[in-house]
């Protein structure tokens, strides 16, 4: 019987549906509930019945999952685990005891995937970036992969609808961008076992024969598997648009681990917990094709204490990039921290000692700003360096004080006389200097009086306009959005 190509892939995903009812087992990991579905088409029915197990034993089964569990983290030996376990990073591992053997052997190598879709990350992947900053201050090797190739594909993890197609000129000015932070936190270079490098998969996926791929790696994946990924089963349950190129996705991250092992030994690879079916693909790929012992382990998605995901502000994202966010903008980010968050931020963003943190955990009422002040200073450091804090903390105090004014860590714009002839709307200027990230959110902030010009002048019109006049005899003039922001438009 032949079918056409449509009936082909509707015949495809019913049956994939039929077995996926019988194709995974559940558990209980630090008594939250999982499924951890299988992968890979060879696994026997008998093999199923044996992992699944009877309904009689689930709760017995749990529970001696999360003590050995629990057994295992206690001994852990080697410093990186202990760092992470300690700090909050940890939330899943395949095979912890014999990884934790592996790094206590020496250095070993561990990678982290970036995919080039922005021209500069944004604080929710600064989770990642410690991990990577610790594991080489243990004396490991770190190797940032950015996603050249998969990044033409575009991941589907989290999204309700496909990305739109980036050109390869907008990709390489993308990984240029997000290369620049990785400069920030670890050490690169070719002398030592623990330098850090940067790899792009697009230098051996584009070198791919299809065909060839397929018959190598196609048969080691199953459609049940890739349908049970739950930010698949989301878009479907949605009737959201899942296209064939987004499919391929986790297929090319297995195989980017595969690779990896083959260039460089890496063992490890590392990634937030919406990856974890992904990289247990690649895990599984690289013994059954090269016979080799992969471990995965994710840290948890950070989220605030409100459950709100980390990485964005009303005010927009929060870059890591200075050209995108000023270092002002950055310390305040974290100044504004919710006071349930502190403690959980000083851990995972700093690099105080524990027993530093244990002691600012005791403040009490508004003490508690003083740890969010160490907090905004430790991670402001960290990505832009030490030598910014004294102006940071100087502009701090004078917009607060009311008296002079230090702007040299504000954003600020240029203009030029002639624009002012005629005058320049303000709204225009807010979104310029990032006080707003739209002109719809400019005009906002203005209808609703968090809009000044300058210490006192509350810009009340949506079309109001900034003119020489407004500058008087200065040569700038400050606009602020709400008390705790501001940028400077210089007058050429």
């Amino acid at each position: 019987m032949k079918f056409a190509m449509p009936q082909l892939l509707t015949l495809t995903c019913a049956l994939a549906h039929f077995r996926l009812a019988h194709s995974y087992t559940s558990f209980v990991v630090r008594g939250r509930s999982a499924s951890i579905h299988r992968l890979f088409s060879s696994v026997t029915e008998s093999e199923l019945a044996k992992d699944s197990g009877s309904n009689s034993n689930d709760n017995e089964e749990s529970f001696s999952i999360y003590s050995r569990e629990a057994d295992a983290l206690s001994k852990i030996k080697s410093p990186f685990l202990q760092t992470l376990r300690d700090r909050g990073f940890l939330h899943q591992c395949t095979g912890i005891s014999e990884l934790d053997a592996k790094l206590c052997e020496g250095t070993q190598a561990a990678y982290l995937g970036f995919d080039a879709t922005a021209d500069s990350l944004h604080v929710g992947s600064l989770l990642q970036i410690m991990i990577l900053r610790h594991l080489q201050k243990s004396g490991h090797k770190p190797i940032v992969l950015v996603g050249g190739g998969t990044t033409k594909v575009g991941d589907p993890t989290g999204k309700d609808e496909s990305r739109a197609m980036l050109t390869e000129e907008a990709i390489q000015k993308n990984i240029e961008g997000i290369s620049s932070v990785f400069q920030k936190f670890l050490v690169f270079g070719d002398e030592n076992r623990t330098d850090a490098m940067i790899v792009n998969n697009d230098d051996w996926l584009s070198e791919l024969k299809y065909l060839q791929f397929l018959r190598d790696y196609g048969t080691h994946f199953t459609i049940n598997r890739m349908l049970s990924f739950e930010s698949v089963k989301q878009r479907l349950a949605r009737e959201a648009p899942l296209s064939f190129l987004e499919f391929n996705y986790m297929i090319l991250q297995a195989y980017d681990f595969l690779e990896l092992y083959r260039r460089y030994n890496t063992i490890l690879q590392l990634g937030g917990s919406d990856q974890w079916g992904n990289m247990v693909s690649g895990t599984e790929l690289g013994r059954r094709i090269e016979g080799a012992q992969l471990f995965a382990l994710t840290a948890p998605l950070m989220t605030t204490s409100d459950g709100k995901k980390m990485g964005k502000t009303a005010n927009g994202a929060v870059w890591l990039n200075s050209s995108k966010l000023s270092e002002y903008d950055y310390w305040q980010f974290w100044r504004n921290t919710a006071d349930d968050d502190v403690v959980k931020f000083l851990k995972l963003f700093t690099e105080l000692p524990l027993e530093q943190i244990a002691e600012l955990e005791k403040l009490q009422g508004a003490d508690i700003n003083k740890a969010k002040i160490v907090l905004a200073d430790e991670a402001t450091a960290l990505l832009h360096g030490k030598e910014c804090l004294p102006v940071i903390h100087e502009t701090v105090k004078t917009m607060f004080a009311g008296s002079g004014e230090s702007t040299e860590s504000l954003p600020r714009v240029v203009v030029e006389t002639t624009d002012l002839e005629k005058g320049m709307r303000l709204a225009d200027i807010f979104v310029d200097l990032g006080l707003a990230s739209t002109k719809k959110e400019a005009r906002r902030l203005i209808q609703g009086g968090g809009a000044r010009l300058g210490d006192s002048k509350k810009v009340e019109d949506e079309s109001a306009m900034l003119t020489l006049a407004d500058f008087g005899d200065a040569k700038e003039i400050t606009l602020r959005a709400g008390k705790k922001r501001a940028g400077v438009v210089e007058l050429k």
